[in-house]
């Protein structure tokens, strides 16, 4: 529990960064999911399309700080390796 003034204010403020963030990292997650699942599913046009929303998002979500960068560098490297192995395996 705060103690103080400041402190009171810190928790508000905590709680609506954190509502904000969990919005912006369930985003990111869903686009993530739907991106793995159009590539796997071997549709080209569709994957390329998931492929990007979910780079965008998750760049996004970086920016923002709602997730580190490092953590939305690597899951875009490995979805775009995935993309490019289970593409052009199917091509």
């Amino acid at each position: 529990m705060a103690n103080t003034k400041t402190a009171t204010k810190r928790a508000r403020q905590a709680i609506r960064r954190n509502a904000r963030n969990q919005v912006t990292r369930s985003k990111a997650k869903t686009s993530l999911r739907g991106a793995i699942e159009a590539i796997q599913g071997k549709d080209a046009a569709k994957a390329q399309a998931a492929l990007n929303n979910a780079i965008k998002t998750l760049s996004k979500a970086a920016s923002k700080g709602a997730i580190p960068k490092g953590r939305a560098s690597r899951k875009i490297s490995r979805l775009t390796l995935l993309a490019k192995k289970t593409l052009s395996a199917n091509a």
